[in-house]
């Protein structure tokens, strides 16, 4: 695989960015692949908060992931901020090549740099191969996730 930049999502990324969320099973059934103004709103809001960073992985100026990590402070744990992973996309031509270990490492070196204590993510219960994946990283299914659509 080629050199592979990590960097934050700019505007110009953000139709790619559209466009690997909804290049899966579950993506195709929950997100578009045309930019809206629901999507530049999101967009701008997490561009604009310093807590949540849009990560793009580029290879060959082409966008080929991408993740958001979003840093949460806390009481618990004695205070300790966590990082939380999220929207984890690797492009379906680029997926079972090391991309996304290649992804994960930067998002957690990241958060160990910043001094976060903990490290956290969902996947999906369909996601077998994500959960195997994620395993493989040192990440462990210790909690029971819930989510309440509104």
């Amino acid at each position: 695989m080629a050199d592979v930049i990590f960097r934050e999502a700019a505007r110009a990324d953000l139709p790619a960015v559209v466009a690997l969320l909804a290049d899966d099973v579950l993506g195709r059934a929950r997100d578009f692949t045309v930019v809206d103004a629901v999507y530049e709103k999101a967009f701008a809001e997490i561009t604009a908060d310093p807590r949540n960073q849009l990560i793009v992985a580029e290879a060959d100026g082409e966008l080929v992931g991408c993740f958001q990590v979003t840093y949460i402070p806390g009481l618990g744990r004695h205070g300790t901020e966590r990082a939380l992973i999220e929207a984890v996309r690797v492009r379906s031509d680029r997926r079972g090549r090391g991309l996304g270990r290649q992804m994960m490492t930067w998002a957690i070196d990241r958060a160990r740099e910043r001094g976060c204590g903990l490290v956290q993510l969902t996947t999906d219960k369909s996601r077998h191969d994500a959960h195997r994946f994620y395993q493989a990283l040192g990440f462990m299914a210790s909690h029971e996730g819930m989510k309440l659509p509104l």
